[in-house]
């Protein structure tokens, strides 16, 4: 535990939202839980992007906020994607030692981020993945579409990018602070989960995944256009093929006066 004296390490919980009026006695439950068991060692925060909700969501946020919890709300007047929302969660994270994404319906219990978080924290690597196609993990009652779409992607990306994960779209994770302030990724869906990882590693930071238990949503709708998903990761995987094992291009960060000379 710090002292009086000592700065204490900031945690950013970032937890994107659209239409979750039904998750959010659960949510709530989960957070609390989170902040007690974060609280000894961290300034506990968090950041809930309401990514144009319809129903009572962004009416009903400051209920599952922990009692004397720092927290911000985002609100997007329109829905504009996970991703989106996890960029704009990033900006509003910029001062955190440590930023973690989950799930607003906890798919993915949220308490596991402890020990991801303390992960990071002793150097294991700078961005840890809750991975359920990690031969430890396991999947409980997810709807068996979902499911093929998530792992037959997860295991083209393994065959065709630098980075080589059991596990790529899973959006429950912890981060350096360091890594939110550099990455790049230009989709606002779920394809941002990937690009996120590959723009990453072409920086020099290090991930690495936890193998977690995936389980099925207990409330709500996933908000996955399954379509416009399959198609970007289809580009996403050309892009990877064609770069020849390296990341895209325009996932990595480029220096003052690259981007002059390549405007």
């Amino acid at each position: 535990m710090a002292t009086n004296s000592e700065r204490r390490e900031k945690v950013c919980i970032i937890i994107p939202l659209c239409n979750e009026e039904a998750s959010l006695l659960h949510l709530g439950t989960s957070l609390r839980d989170v902040k007690t068991k974060l609280n000894d060692d961290f300034d506990v925060c968090f950041i809930l992007v309401d990514d144009g909700s319809i129903d009572n969501t962004l009416k009903l946020l400051p209920s599952v906020i922990p009692l004397g919890a720092q927290y911000t709300v985002v609100v997007h007047q329109t829905n504009k994607g996970v991703g989106a929302a996890c960029r704009s969660g990033f900006l509003h994270a910029w001062n955190a030692d440590f930023v973690c994404t989950i799930d607003a319906d906890c798919t993915y219990g949220p308490e596991h981020l402890v020990r991801m978080v303390a992960e990071v924290r002793g150097g294991a690597a700078d961005v840890i993945v809750a991975s359920p196609y990690h031969p430890e993990g396991t999947i409980e009652g997810v709807q068996p579409w979902r499911l093929t779409l998530s792992k037959q992607c997860s295991r083209l990306y393994r065959m065709a990018s630098p980075l080589k994960l059991y596990t790529y779209t899973s959006m429950f994770r912890v981060y350096r602070g360091a890594v939110v302030r550099d990455v790049r990724f230009q989709s606002d869906d779920f394809i941002s989960a990937v690009e996120i990882l590959l723009s990453a590693v072409a920086q020099g930071y290090r991930v690495s995944e936890v193998p977690l238990t995936l389980h099925r949503r207990l409330a709500g709708v996933s908000k996955m256009r399954v379509l416009s998903t399959i198609c970007g990761h289809v580009k996403l995987l050309v892009e990877c093929l064609l770069a020849g094992h390296r990341t895209p291009r325009r996932l990595c960060a480029f220096k003052k006066t690259e981007l002059i000379y390549v405007r």
